[in-house]
């Protein structure tokens, strides 16, 4: 075994490898950019090593984690004699692969002309064929010219999948379903994949309908011993990335189970493979309009897809969910690709492998549901990974951590294991709305009403269904909770009052979502409470009671704003303070009893606590309970934001100031297109003054492995255009301003429009 072993990645995955490490006694070195300099990789590393340049602050990860000799460098620096490559990155690189092993370092991967020929889509398809697996029908040509890829396309029919030949992980993938739009797509597709991976060789597959994505995990050794670990199914999918992946396959009947592995042993044998990757096959789903089969024997039809020449995300369902020998141990594959890379040969045969029990994985990530999936950023302000029976976190992120678009948008990972697939789904469930993520939008509380689906918990999969639900049944996918199912509270003809017969008692309860507001405003409105000066006394006129002499409390309003959505206005006032006493009385610590009002609706009683980091509201003889944050970054342009979670969702909200709106000028034209997300702009398609049609690309963002094409609203010209090619973004930053045909075809002189104002 090796003394130092050098881990080549960050994140998750980095902590990952180092833990293990650290149990076998083995020393670890951690490598990190500027970011990433107290990230909790670095921290738990033994020795961590700076890379990027020496006279700058560049974290961007060509100028570090790409960077194989600044790592070379770090390894010899160090005194490791191993690197362990993660995934993603330089994983997959088999110049990576040659220059450790030129540098005498040993791999901890499969050889190189494996990692090469497994890279090579296409080449790999070959090889594989040539081995006795199904491949899916295709291009042929080692390097397809678009008229190649129209023609093959033409030769298979319709749809096709194009895929980046030299890429991995879904990213440039593209389905097309009609011919006119292939030359459009064969262009993005080359274009994400020249950035990406550096080589912008397409190959064409014909897309499968109803298509279940299921691989299988192997491992080798160099004595000669291949085994697979079963399968993984990874079906549910949207825009080909994985959101949660389980073992085993609820699809797969034994003899098809036995096929698939045994091909994906002779895949692996076909490019001498050794260490520990995975197989990834499509297998065509059941259609649920036919008829039933008679009975689930014999084998399905399965195509070989790609090869991962590495250790995949979801490796942990196949750790929890796979027994070996009789005394049903355990894998660890970060252990076996250390101890295959070492020299040593595996102790079991694949007799000694079965499945016991059902893992469940699901990805946490730093991307918005709400609005496409967009991904976000921010820091973290508030970080509770859950715990319990059959619980696993694999996580790369804590309190204060800044999530950057510069990096993959995964942040954790949240694995459950049981004896069955019902009980591993309830306990990811329940463990997802017991995570708590404030400061960054994450998509926890998208996966967790995922795995309540029907089709999901019935195990009927494809890696369209996700896709599939959010444009016909949204509602299955939202939270009871988001600002965006905000409805407008009625308006009643009489003011509600307490004891006037239309108080609480007698209104509409409130929404989930105008829970969600409540809470928000009484977090601010218990904010402006001031703490006891020395001897317990307070100025009562400091304190937010809206007393007033003679008459009812006033009333103070609060005006918030979510993303997207329009302001409302919450109004409280103490229910307490009819006299001098109450008024002054600072006793009741951080609760509060209160009337509230959303806009111009009926008023409720309620009662709001604070507990630390958690909000008790109590509203009408119901009490929901928030975790709560506040980011008081200096320089928010609104002040202090109010982050709220609950269920695993978490919403920003944000005071709204209309004066303050309406001077932001240009940013409130009605032409003028923000950025949705912080990123890169990687391509600038216009140019001030030129006259544009509605719907036309003007430019394009990246973050995070995703593409988000800015077009135009409407006919018109671009009358400012402030994005330029390779500059970097903040969500909401002003990109270009179109101004519609009837404007920009009114005269000099004419009297403006009055500027909408955007929230």
């Amino acid at each position: 075994m090796f003394d130092t072993v050098l881990v080549a990645n960050r994140g998750e995955i980095a902590l990952r490898v180092i833990r293990t490490l650290r149990r076998l006694g083995v020393r670890s070195v951690a490598v990190f950019s500027d970011a990433d300099a107290d990230a909790p990789h670095v921290r738990e590393a033994d020795v961590a090593v700076r890379l990027g340049p020496a006279d700058r602050s560049d974290s961007s990860a060509a100028e570090t984690y790409l960077r194989a000799d600044r790592i070379l460098a770090a390894a010899r620096r160090t005194g490791a004699q191993a690197v362990h490559p993660g995934y993603g990155f330089l994983a997959e690189n088999p110049g990576f692969a040659r220059a450790c092993a030129d540098a005498g370092l040993v791999f901890i991967g499969p050889p190189p002309g494996a990692v090469e020929l497994m890279g090579d889509k296409i080449n790999a398809k070959e090889a594989v064929r040539a081995a006795g697996v199904p491949v899916v029908p295709g291009s042929q040509a080692a390097a397809p010219t678009d008229e190649d890829l129209v023609a093959a396309a033409d030769g298979i029919g319709y749809p096709v999948l194009l895929k980046p030949s030299a890429g991995g992980g879904g990213k440039g993938m593209r389905l097309v379903r009609d011919r006119a739009d292939l030359p459009t797509e064969i262009a993005a597709a080359r274009r994400v994949a020249r950035t990406a991976f550096g080589d912008d060789t397409l190959l064409l597959e014909r897309w499968v309908d109803r298509p279940r994505h299921i691989e299988v995990q192997v491992l080798a050794d160099a004595h000669g011993t291949t085994v697979h670990l079963g399968e993984r199914e990874c079906s549910l999918q949207r825009r080909h990335q994985k959101l949660i992946e389980e073992a085993p396959s609820v699809l797969l009947n034994a003899e098809t189970r036995a096929a698939m592995g045994a091909a994906a042993v002779r895949a692996a044998e076909s490019c001498g493979y050794t260490g520990a990757g995975t197989v990834e096959f499509i297998v065509p789903g059941i259609d649920p309009d036919a008829p039933a089969p008679a009975a689930a024997e014999g084998v399905r039809d399965f195509f070989f897809m790609e090869m991962n020449t590495r250790l995949q995300v979801e490796h942990p369902v196949t750790e929890l969910a796979v027994a070996v020998g009789a005394d049903s141990a355990r894998l660890d594959l970060v252990e076996w690709q250390l101890r295959v890379a070492a020299g040593e040969p595996l102790t079991f045969t694949q007799s000694d492998i079965s499945f016991l029990g059902h893992a469940i994985e699901a990805r946490i990530c730093a991307e918005d549901p709400e609005r496409d999936f967009l991904p976000t950023g921010g820091r973290i302000l508030t970080l509770d990974e859950p715990r319990g029976e059959g619980i696993r976190v694999d996580s790369g992120v804590a309190p204060g951590t800044v999530v950057t678009s510069a990096y993959d948008p995964m942040l954790a990972k949240v694995i459950a294991y049981g004896p069955d697939r019902p009980t591993a789904l309830r306990r990811l469930r329940a463990a997802l709305a017991d995570t708590r993520i404030l400061g960054v939008t994450t998509n926890t509380g998208f996966l967790r009403r995922l795995l309540a689906h029907p089709e999901v918990v019935a195990g009927r999969l494809d890696t369209g269904l996700v896709e599939q639900t959010a444009q016909q049944q949204p509602a299955l996918l939202a939270s009871r909770y988001s600002p965006g199912n905000a409805t407008a509270p009625a308006d009643p003809t009489t003011p509600a009052r307490p004891g006037n017969g239309t108080d609480a008692a007698a209104a509409e309860p409130p929404s989930p979502t105008h829970l969600l507001y409540y809470a928000a405003a009484l977090a601010r409105h218990l904010a402006l409470t001031p703490a006891a000066a020395p001897g317990d006394w307070t100025d009562p006129f400091s304190l937010p009671s809206g007393w007033r002499l003679g008459g009812a409390p006033a009333w103070t309003t609060h005006r918030l704003r979510t993303p997207g959505q329009d302001p409302v206005s919450v109004r409280i006032r103490s229910i307490t303070a009819g006299n001098v006493a109450d008024a002054t009385d600072n006793s009741a610590g951080p609760a509060r009893d209160v009337e509230l009002r959303l806009d111009g609706g009926p008023a409720h009683r309620a009662r709001a606590a604070l507990a630390g980091d958690r909000l008790h509201l109590t509203l009408d003889g119901l009490r929901t309970t928030f975790s709560l944050a506040t980011d008081a970054t200096p320089g928010l342009a609104a002040g202090p934001v109010t982050w709220l979670g609950i269920e695993g969702d978490a919403w920003p909200l944000h005071a709204y100031d209309p004066v303050v709106e309406s001077a932001a000028g240009t940013a409130a034209h009605h032409g003028a297109l923000t950025a949705p997300m912080p990123g890169t702009v990687t391509v600038v398609k216009t140019t001030a003054g030129e006259t544009v049609r509605k719907g036309q690309p003007l430019l394009v963002l990246e973050a995070m492995k995703m593409e988000h094409v800015i077009a135009a609203p409407h006919d018109g010209v671009v009358a400012e255009l402030r994005a330029t090619a390779g500059a970097t973004v903040a969500m909401e930053d002003l990109l270009v301003v179109v101004t519609p045909v009837e404007e920009a075809a009114e005269p000099a002189d004419a009297p403006a429009e009055p500027a909408e104002v955007r929230s």
